[in-house]
């Protein structure tokens, strides 16, 4: 396990153990189903890189479903990577040959394989933007031919009844984190800018949570670089309130 420790990092540790059911409390299962919305999408793949994942639900998920796949877990926060770990072993009894845990930074990690997925769920909103593009360089240059990019995060809506009501959220929940865990982001950053610069092309999105909730599919290189399907765009695009 490679260490890494930064006098600046944010303290997760300290909301390890109550940070599901806070979640359930103010979200339901919505963010974990934004966190699952894809999954069947990404069965295929070898290798995935696991950024920040928290305590590991959706790894648990990932591990159960496709059990050709090996994952790279990175987080700060060690007792997140117990709480992933653990559930991990849960949801596979191999997962001790499939799965490896780095207690380090996103931003200073080297993935050590190529890897055909990234996925990044409610953690870009931790990294300002020079962190994000920061990230994106550190890990493009280890992203398989076709890797996808699996992304979950809050949005403000750029209009309608829902964009005051969701800056409003936003600011209150970058309080509470700062509160709890130190956290100095303030903002959130523009994932889709970063991504594009990058050389990726999103293939899928869907909004939930009247709007306050996305869920993205990036890809690298994709074998048809075409804008996402009118059938697609129709349905992801819709409001859904139960997520």
């Amino acid at each position: 396990m490679t260490v890494h420790r930064s006098g600046a990092s944010p303290d997760f540790d300290r909301i390890a153990r109550p940070y599901r059911w806070l979640e359930y409390l103010t979200f339901g299962h919505a963010l974990q189903r934004c966190r699952t919305h894809y999954l069947r999408r990404l069965l295929d793949r070898k290798q995935a890189l696991v950024l920040g994942d928290g305590d590991g639900r959706f790894l648990a998920a990932l591990l159960a479903a496709s059990p050709r796949l090996r994952a790279d877990a990175v987080d700060t926060s060690a007792a997140m990577l117990r709480l992933l770990t653990r559930r991990a072993h849960a949801a596979t009894p191999d997962a001790s040959q499939r799965l490896r845990t780095h207690h380090t930074s996103a931003l200073t990690f080297t993935p050590p394989h190529p890897c055909d997925l990234i996925a990044t769920h409610f953690f870009l909103d931790c990294l300002t933007q020079p962190e994000l593009e920061q990230l994106c360089r550190r890990v493009m240059p280890n992203l398989a031919p076709q890797a996808l990019w699996v992304i979950s995060d809050f949005r403000i809506p750029p209009s309608g009844p829902m964009r005051w009501a969701a800056r409003a959220l936003v600011c209150a929940l970058y309080l509470g984190f700062r509160l709890l865990t130190g956290l100095r982001t303030t903002a959130l950053p523009d994932h889709a800018a970063a991504l594009t610069a990058a050389g990726l092309i999103r293939i899928a999105h869907h909004h939930s949570l009247a709007g306050i909730l996305i869920t993205e599919l990036w890809q690298l290189n994709p074998r048809t670089p075409e804008p996402e399907s009118l059938l697609e765009r129709g349905h992801e695009t819709n409001t859904n309130f139960s997520g």
